[in-house]
């Protein structure tokens, strides 16, 4: 059984090591792609920010000294279907990446983009018992809060403390060293399918590299393309993968919402193979050279050579003009982008203080988007593309690459979660956190 405590813990522990040593990569493992950069740790670069709930101790700059892509072999809807298949494309993005590094690299963080995220809001009190907050309250309130069921064949994957209230006072973000009695704490608690997990990681033990950390990709592309102010007043990115699209809401610079809409470009490239009657790569180049959501007069007479190679000279020649085109595209794009609405409206989006949404991912390169989905969620939209970091290589700075940079600021600069306060248990209950409270109403 997957024990997210001690498991996290020691993918935390691994992290602190390979920082240790000055090297560490981050893998994102998509339906499209497989990206992969090597990290360089630089002292230099940027001074750290003083640890805090919601940044980790041990923070430093970073600049990347390789990077790798290859086409994603094995991957459905963000899964891994053929671990075969899978393992030989993470070897060959890792490897490019650590050719251009000349170096090798133990261990890695990963990303995850299926998993059929689910968002939990937890609260833990807890009295005070010495004169002001200290380390060990902060992990008694969130022992104290009490686990949802959330079923079985689920593992927790992200635990963060977003909110804490001291006696009548809230908002604090970090309220160690106050004077106070009684502590409450807000969490964010995200889960996914274990079977995933499990995969993920017995994929990158056949890859001979150690699993240093588990990002979902909706966190990792909201920390990348969300500027600091979207992430403090409130906002939505939406990462437009190939096989899903991945939701994640934003305020107070901490993820309080993720879920997953299980379609993506793919889809988008599918219905123009069905609907041109031309084969799956044929489909994905017009959709990039020619693609787009809305037509004008002009796209009537603009027309597209399929160019296939099926043998049959009538059917390879044929043309069909750009308007054409954008009638197969725009449905699915609308309802991509119609499906992310409605998780957001679930999630209570409308009632944050700013509704600022962000899309991102490869999805997002299709032109006239951002005017589409501004009709769509009617609020301010605009096109993210991930923060600038040291070494990036321009190939590796467009939307497509906003989860792969957002793991690099994670991996040198991750926030607190849950595992990374020590708690009074030994071991965690994987389903529950009743043996937890009842350890505290026996022994205080």
């Amino acid at each position: 059984m997957f024990d997210p405590y001690s498991s996290q813990r020691a993918m935390r522990q691994m992290r602190r090591v390979a920082m240790q040593r000055g090297v560490i990569a981050v893998l994102d493992i998509g339906t499209y792609k497989i990206a992969a950069l090597v990290l360089k740790l630089d002292p230099e670069a940027s001074t750290p920010r003083h640890p805090g709930i919601g940044t980790m101790a041990g923070q430093a700059g970073f600049r990347v000294i390789g990077a790798g892509t290859t086409r994603s072999r094995g991957v459905r809807f963000g899964e891994i279907a053929a671990m075969a298949e899978t393992e030989a494309a993470i070897r060959t993005a890792l490897q490019a990446a650590q050719k251009m590094a000349q170096t090798r690299v133990d261990h890695v963080i990963v990303s995850l983009a299926g998993g059929n995220l689910r968002s939990y809001g937890l609260v833990g009190e807890a009295e005070i018992f010495g004169d002001t907050v200290a380390e060990n309250d902060i992990a008694r309130v969130m022992a104290a809060a009490e686990m949802p069921d959330f079923g079985a064949g689920r593992d927790v994957l992200h635990a963060q403390p977003i909110n804490f209230a001291l006696d009548h006072r809230t908002g604090l973000s970090d309220p160690r060293g106050q004077t106070g009695r009684k502590l409450a704490c807000d969490m964010h608690l995200l889960t996914v399918d274990s079977s995933l997990i499990h995969n993920i990681c017995n994929c990158l033990k056949r890859c001979d590299v150690e699993l240093s950390g588990i990002v979902s990709s909706a966190y990792a592309a909201g920390m990348s393309t969300l500027v600091e102010d979207e992430q403090e007043l409130g906002a939505a990115c939406i990462d437009l993968g190939a096989g899903t699209s991945s939701v994640s809401v934003f305020i107070k610079k901490h993820m309080i919402h993720a879920d997953t809409v299980r379609l993506g470009g793919a889809h988008v490239t599918s219905d123009i193979s069905k609907g041109l009657r031309v084969d799956f790569d044929t489909a994905e180049r017009i959709k990039t050279l020619h693609g787009g959501v809305q037509a004008t007069s002009m796209d009537d007479r603009e027309m597209i050579a399929l160019a296939g190679d099926s043998g049959d000279w009538d059917k390879d020649q044929r043309k069909v003009s750009r308007a054409e085109l954008i009638g197969i595209m725009r449905p699915r794009i609308e309802e991509i982008l119609e499906d992310a609405r409605a998780r957001l409206e679930s999630a209570g989006f409308n009632h944050l203080p700013s509704q600022q949404v962000v899309l991102t991912g490869g999805g997002a390169q299709v032109p006239g988007i951002d005017g589409l989905a501004a009709r769509i969620f009617g609020q301010q939209v605009r096109l993210g593309r991930p923060v600038r970091v040291r070494g990036l290589p321009q190939a590796a700075a467009g939307p497509a690459f906003g989860c792969v940079v957002g793991l690099s600021l994670l991996a040198t600069h991750p926030q607190d979660e849950w595992w990374d306060f020590d708690m009074p248990v030994e071991s965690y209950p994987a389903r529950s956190l009743r043996r937890a409270v009842k350890w505290f109403r026996d022994n205080w």
